[in-house]
């Protein structure tokens, strides 16, 4: 299932949106031209995970020698601050902690969404209509062509 997320202009560099999928809440995140998306649900206690604050990775040198290298890839859940990897899903907080489902993002042509959106010519009208008494009126509904000519981003599920 592919669900479209928002028009790529109106998706700044970071930013991030909440979007359903059936049952399932995905935030989508736009860290400078890279998008990640990842279950809006923490596998510790089931909090609001993509609610959470951003962060770059720390590095450490030596003891007490930590910089924040990079932009902010890790998130963590508001209930807990348990980190994980916005691209993997990896959590940080320990061995073999559960990871959050990590979605893969594209940005799509709108033409590559509607598929074949323009019809060529009305369909006949079928012999079983016809059977039945069934006849074209003398009026036609003006129907347009659709063109959807904008990039999206777009979340595959």
């Amino acid at each position: 299932m592919r669900v479209v997320v928002s028009r790529l202009a109106d998706f700044p560099p970071g930013d991030r949106k909440i979007v359903k999928a059936g049952a399932r809440s995905i935030g989508v995140f736009r860290v400078e031209d890279d998008f990640f998306a990842i279950r809006n649900r923490c596998p510790h206690q089931g909090g609001p995970l993509c609610m959470g604050r951003l962060s770059p990775w720390a590095v450490a040198t030596a003891p007490g020698q930590v910089r924040m290298e990079g932009p902010p890839r890790l998130v963590a859940c508001p209930w807990h601050g348990w980190e994980y990897d916005l691209e993997t899903g990896q959590s940080f907080m320990g061995p073999g902690e559960t990871r959050v489902k990590a979605y893969e993002v594209a940005v799509a042509r709108g033409s590559d969404l509607d598929g074949d959106a323009r019809p060529a010519e009305p369909p006949p009208v079928p012999p079983e209509a016809r059977a039945a008494g069934r006849e074209p009126g003398p009026y036609v509904a003006e129907t347009f062509s659709v063109y959807v000519e904008e990039d999206y981003v777009v979340v595959d599920v």
